[in-house]
């Protein structure tokens, strides 16, 4: 175990009290929320950093769980001395409403049937996500953040924090997001949730007891790592090279290393996640627009309620969410008056370069925190 880690940690359970209402009026009787910390909050309670997930994360993110070798999912970022430093920031993670991984999802027991949900679970947004970890920061006794930050999905989530709470917003850092998704973004997501309903394991949802749709959920897997990947990567790292192979196989088996990559995340995948989980998110994902309403000029008012002062960063190989996405983001916190800091960092990795090492971003992360720290101290 590294020095500059946050050592053993372990997953904690929140459950709210009474019907939690949805955006769609709708109501979940039940809900546990996954989450974990890191530091300690200050005398002041202005040093709380949440850190929201992508699509397939959880609440594990910095440390060890004990027995386990593998650390969280953004443990180059979360620690002591690194850039969210866990000396000096309360640092609180969930897993998302939703997801699979602690938290209510469609894989829970639905306690009025004693079966799990599946596609009777209520389709979820991005907004709920961020009223169920409203709800468990106020059972902690968290009124302000001194930032909100997260990637793609998560950056999704640090935006919708930010609208939907100013008053307890003292900063975002959006990372490789967007405020709405493109007709690019949705088609994609689409093709996967189609491979994961074509799988003729799903059952229209009710496979937990059987059988799971996994062909689909890895075929939709591999969909979907392909848009976290840039072509310079993909390049890179595969070009046409062979899979243990001299020559072709004149069949269908997976002759080129990136094939032979894609099956193996696909595989590994099914082994943690829950297909109807990845519905209900990339859902939540196609759904999620800042502005909500067809006015002339959305991006005029997207930020009108917001206070908080952004980090906005994005990486110039993510065709997924590209710097123009970043840039009309930050247009329209201007237009608002907003204090707003950009950056487009030079990255071959694409999308997925938000959770790789990389020390322009750990450089950028860490001076706005600490600029944020004195800002916070002076006015509260």
């Amino acid at each position: 175990m590294k020095e500059n880690s946050v050592g053993l940690t372990s997953t904690k359970y929140f459950k709210l009290k009474g019907p939690f209402t949805l955006e769609n009026q709708e109501h979940l009787d039940d809900v546990t929320i996954a989450y974990e910390t890191y530091g300690e909050l200050d005398s002041g309670k202005n040093n709380a950093v949440l850190v929201c997930h992508a699509l397939s994360g959880d609440a594990h993110a910095a440390g060890f769980h004990a027995g386990a070798n593998k650390p969280g999912w953004w443990e180059i970022m979360i620690g002591p001395g690194k850039a969210i430093d866990t000396n000096k920031y309360f640092v609180i993670c969930t897993n998302i409403l939703g997801g699979c991984m602690g938290t209510t999802g469609p894989a829970s027991i639905n306690k009025k049937t004693g079966k799990p949900y599946g596609l009777r679970f209520p389709v979820i947004t991005i907004g709920d996500m961020v009223n169920a970890q409203k709800a468990l920061l106020d059972s902690l006794a968290i009124t302000r953040l001194l930032t909100v930050i997260g990637g793609s999905i998560g950056g999704m989530q640090a935006l919708e924090w930010s609208v939907r709470y100013p008053q307890m917003v003292f900063s975002a850092i959006p990372l490789a997001t967007t405020q709405r998704h493109s007709a690019l973004a949705i088609a994609f997501n689409e093709v996967a949730r189609q491979s994961i309903m074509a799988d003729p394991n799903w059952h229209n949802g009710d496979y937990y007891e059987a059988q799971k749709p996994d062909l689909g959920l890895a075929v939709a897997r591999m969909v979907g790592h392909i848009t976290y990947l840039s072509d310079e990567a993909m390049r890179n790292k595969f070009g046409r090279r062979l899979q243990n192979k001299k020559d072709f196989s004149f069949n269908f088996d997976a002759d080129f290393q990136v094939e032979s990559y894609l099956r193996y995340q696909g595989k590994k995948f099914v082994e943690r996640f829950d297909a109807n989980s990845f519905l209900y998110i990339t859902k939540a994902a196609d759904y999620f627009d800042l502005a909500r309403q067809p006015v002339s000029d959305p991006n005029n008012l997207t930020f009108a309620n917001a206070g908080a002062k952004y980090l906005v960063v994005s990486f110039t190989s993510d065709w997924l969410y590209p710097t123009r996405e970043s840039k009309t983001m930050v247009k329209a916190m201007k237009k608002n008056s907003l204090d707003v800091s950009f950056c487009e960092i030079t990255a071959p990795w694409g999308h997925d370069a938000f959770l790789l090492e990389n020390k322009r971003l750990d450089t950028l992360v860490s001076g706005f925190l600490v600029r944020m720290s004195q800002e916070i101290t002076d006015a509260f």
